[in-house]
């Protein structure tokens, strides 16, 4: 029997199997770039924990062996996972941090000096923040590097970093991102929340 081409049946019939083909293809393709694509991942976390180690500008084999040399143990406090790192012969802290944008997530890599008080270096991303503003977070090195040095925890021993319009304390204080207010509100949070449930019980001992 031969089916007309131009019925119905044909249609369907034809339509079920293209998709079944290209669903085939697409499946085939996304396991056999699976390895790929799990690789370029953990390279892109390599480099932003040593972008908040103000470790920047290294292609993706200059960045692994750098990542190798710099990064000595990842452990876990609370149940959260860090690194422990050593620059120019100093230990560091990286604690990843995550929390709220005005658009979406956001999330921090945030370099600590051995004293667990001094910011040594930071790194900012995104999910989906308004360029030119809010992007501004991971775009703007300049802004990153305003942490630099800032204290994390003030006289009395409660956390003090935070991002400000206006800054009154600059031993812990960074000025906001100009014209996205709400996301760097999302970053103080962060920042507040996140570094204390890595150290602040730990500093209060």
């Amino acid at each position: 029997m031969i089916m007309k081409t131009n019925s119905n049946t044909y249609t369907i019939i034809y339509s079920a199997i293209l998709v079944v083909i290209v669903a085939f293809l697409l499946a085939f393709v996304s396991q056999a770039l699976k390895s790929k694509q799990d690789a370029n991942v953990a390279l892109d976390q390599k480099k932003q924990i040593l972008y908040s180690l103000n470790i920047r500008g290294l292609d993706g084999a200059e960045a692994e062996a750098k990542y190798n040399e710099v990064v000595k143990s990842e452990e876990s406090r609370n149940g959260k996972s860090y690194f422990v790192c050593e620059v120019d012969g100093q230990k560091k802290y990286v604690f990843p941090l995550k929390g709220m944008g005005l658009w979406g997530g956001i999330s921090a890599f945030v370099s600590v000096n051995d004293d667990e008080n001094t910011i040594f270096g930071v790194y900012f991303n995104h999910e989906g923040e308004t360029a030119g503003l809010g992007a501004e977070i991971k775009d703007s090195q300049a802004w990153q590097e305003k942490f630099q040095g800032k204290k994390i925890f003030g006289e009395n021993g409660d956390i003090a970093i935070k991002v400000v319009k206006k800054v009154e304390n600059p031993a812990s204080e960074v000025d906001c991102v100009t014209g996205a207010t709400l996301t760097s509100d999302g970053v103080s949070n962060m920042l507040r929340k996140g570094l204390s449930e890595y150290i602040n019980d730990n500093k209060k001992k």
